[in-house]
């Protein structure tokens, strides 16, 4: 093999001291735990009067020596480029390339892969990039970039990987990007692209994965979705790229798409990610969609206006790991051909009209994390047969959100108990990660998402972090007491009981739930005191206990010093009993500061041994009197005020006795 030119050997170290190499904690993420490339400057191997072909990140052709790959991935660089015009690939991702595109690019007539992903470049694409057309690969998401996409790379008839996703890209998709016939992989999501998609019925016919989410798009669906044959996946041998490419994925969400999904993307049948969420969309859900299931790991089908059933059959080999169908219009029973889906992580299908009672066979998933049933139409009880009992029954549920229904009964103990994640008995980790990002071969680029109630607040969240465990059985018709059992979930972050029918105390258990940060009990008819125990709940920030019958001193001290009226308001007990304390108005008397010397019914001895304290002070200070008052005898004799007190008092309490011993008798003579 040849040794590299001087001259090309000058102009690379003239490239190396032109910029200084810092890294940043991105980067370093990324580089070091998803990429697995090890973050160190490949440029510390750069010396004069060494071989430049040996030198870290670049690669010379074996023939003449020519550089042609220039990798410096995971590395701070210039903001200009060598005049290497026999470059091929050219990787400068996760750095912190800023400033604009140089034009020059334009000139490096035998590259095939420009990759500038994960950077801060700002301003236009080059039109110079069409002049390109040996490229294959085109990478530049996760930029700044703006203004339109040009025509120009209409030219790129060789392109197979066209990524612009996460720029400021705005205007039209140009018609000339039909030309890119050869085009596997185009994802331009996360822009302004406005107006409808370009049509042809023959256009990318080797359409691998499409992703246009988060844009300003509308009109219908374009006919070629429907007819790419959807080749199978195929090894990728650029490493660098992004990996998550290889999945077959089709994304359209956050537009504004209508019409009817056609039945015709059955005929896709290797596809493993659709995402049309939030659009649109109307029609029936195609009952096709089931048989896709033995490949489609992730169905997306969020906050569109479809209407009619989930579909009836789901493959026996179901794949699906993500289900959501929340926001749409559907009804009718759910389908037990779901329990096929044994991999099913996430399960959403909130917010439709489905009449049905619970399905209890869900329980039977061994992977299910995330149940979401809330405002429908279900209704019933929850408590379930010990017979039909599974081995799982929700032993790794994290999310659980039936809320706003018509359930009824009392509160699932059974179910409770076997919330093993929740519980810590299932193990789940202490790495911080989000639910998804180990599927789809472990690239971690599309993640769950869900929209949930957290402290009274609806919030959608783009990633569900795995250490999220909340219970949502708010708005339901639900009676009886709170069961002690809620006391073991102490992994439990949120826990909505609110608007229900629940009576009796709150369980002293409830000190147990040391994770939890919000407790909302409201609207219920929950009687007796607040446990004082809540306030070593630390991590606490909001709670509500508002409308219903509890009274007594509110807990004082900690973070119970930081809510305020709204969260206790409304309560009235028998006898205008109410709360008092800080920070309601009403001032705590001596008898409301003492608590009742009962049981409490969950088995806790709180409150007598509350009862006991003011007893033993009673004792206390009668042993102290008691006392006193023997000294002053035994030194001085009976004092004759208390000679006569005493007598006093015995000469009453035998008039007593005797006038009830006259009534006694002359009643026994009646």
């Amino acid at each position: 093999s040849h040794s590299c030119s001087h001259h090309k050997a000058a102009s690379l170290i003239q490239f190396k001291n032109s910029f200084s190499i810092t890294q940043t904690r991105d980067a370093a993420v990324y580089c070091d735990d998803i990429a697995g490339l090890k973050s160190y400057p490949k440029t510390n191997s750069w010396k004069e009067g060494t071989d430049c072909c040996s030198w870290d990140g670049v690669t010379c052709d074996h023939l003449n020596a020519h550089v042609i790959a220039l990798d410096l991935s995971c590395r701070l660089v210039p903001r200009s480029l060598g005049n290497l015009l026999q470059l091929n690939h050219l990787d400068l991702s996760w750095n912190q390339l800023s400033g604009q595109i140089p034009r020059s690019l334009g000139n490096l007539l035998q590259l095939t892969h420009l990759v500038l992903w994960e950077n801060q470049l700002s301003g236009k694409i080059p039109r110079s990039l069409g002049n390109l057309l040996q490229l294959t690969h085109l990478v530049l998401w996760q930029n700044q970039l703006s203004g339109k996409i040009p025509r120009s790379l209409g030219n790129l008839l060789q392109l197979t990987h066209l990524s612009l996703s996460g720029n400021q890209l705005s205007r039209q998709i140009p018609l000339s990007i039909l030309n890119l016939t050869q085009l596997e992989y185009l994802r331009i999501g996360e822009n302004s692209l406005q107006g409808s998609i370009p049509d042809e019925v023959i256009a990318f016919p080797n359409l691998i994965s499409l992703s246009l989410t988060g844009n300003l798009l509308n009109g219908t669906l374009p006919s070629w979705l429907y007819t790419a044959p959807s080749l199978k996946l195929q090894f990728d041998p650029w490493k660098s790229f992004d990996s998550s490419f290889e999945d077959q994925c089709l994304s359209d969400s956050n537009n504004s798409f209508n019409g009817e999904v056609s039945s015709l993307i059955c005929n896709v049948t290797f596809l493993q990610i659709l995402d049309l969420s939030h659009n649109n969309l109307s029609g029936t859900i195609p009952q096709c969609f089931g048989n896709l299931s033995d490949s489609l790991g992730f169905l997306n089908l969020k906050k569109n206006k479809f209407y009619g059933t989930i579909p009836l059959t789901f493959a026996k080999g179901c794949q699906l790991s993500n289900f959501n169908l929340n926001g749409n219009l559907l009804e009718g029973p759910l389908t037990p051909s779901i329990f096929n889906c044994k991999g099913l992580e996430v399960l959403d299908l909130g917010n439709n009209k489905i009449n049905d009672t619970f399905p209890h066979w869900l329980g039977s998933l061994p992977q299910l994390q995330v149940l979401v049933l809330k405002s429908n139409h279900m209704h019933g009880s929850l408590c379930v047969n010990s017979s039909k009992s599974s081995p799982f029954f929700f032993s790794k549920i994290q999310i659980f959100d039936l809320s706003s229904n018509y359930f009824s009964g009392p509160l699932p103990v059974r179910y409770i108990n076997s919330f093993k994640a929740i519980i810590n008995l299932e193990k789940i980790g202490s790495t911080v990660s989000y639910m998804g990002e180990n599927d789809h071969g472990g690239r971690g680029f599309y993640t769950y998402s869900i929209g949930i109630v957290i402290k009274g607040q609806y919030m959608e969240l783009v990633k569900i972090f795995n250490m999220w465990m909340i219970i949502d059985l708010s708005n339901n018709q639900f009676e009886g007491e709170i069961p002690k059992v809620i006391g073991k979930l102490n992994l439990l972050k949120g826990l909505n009981l609110s608007h229900n029918n629940l009576n009796g105390g709150i369980p002293t258990s409830t000190r147990n739930l040391t994770s939890l940060e919000w407790l909302d009990l409201s609207s219920n008819r929950l009687s007796g005191t607040i446990p004082n125990r809540l306030t070593d709940l630390s991590f606490l920030s909001s709670l509500n206990v508002s409308k219903n019958q509890l009274h007594g001193q509110i807990p004082q001290g900690k973070q119970f010093n930081t809510f305020g009226n709204d969260s206790y308001e409304g309560n009235k007990c028998c006898s205008n009993r109410e709360l008092c304390g800080f920070p309601v108005s009403k001032g705590c008397n001596i008898i409301e500061l003492a608590p009742p010397n009962v049981l409490e019914k969950d088995g806790s001895k709180s409150n007598i041994a509350c009862g006991w304290k003011v007893v033993l002070i009673g004792y206390r200070y009668g042993i102290v009197l008691g006392m006193s008052v023997g000294y002053v005898v035994f030194q001085i004799g009976k004092p004759k005020w208390l000679v006569n007190l005493v007598e006093s008092q015995h000469e009453k309490r035998r008039r007593r006795m005797s006038k009830k011993g006259n009534r006694s008798n002359r009643r026994r003579r009646i």
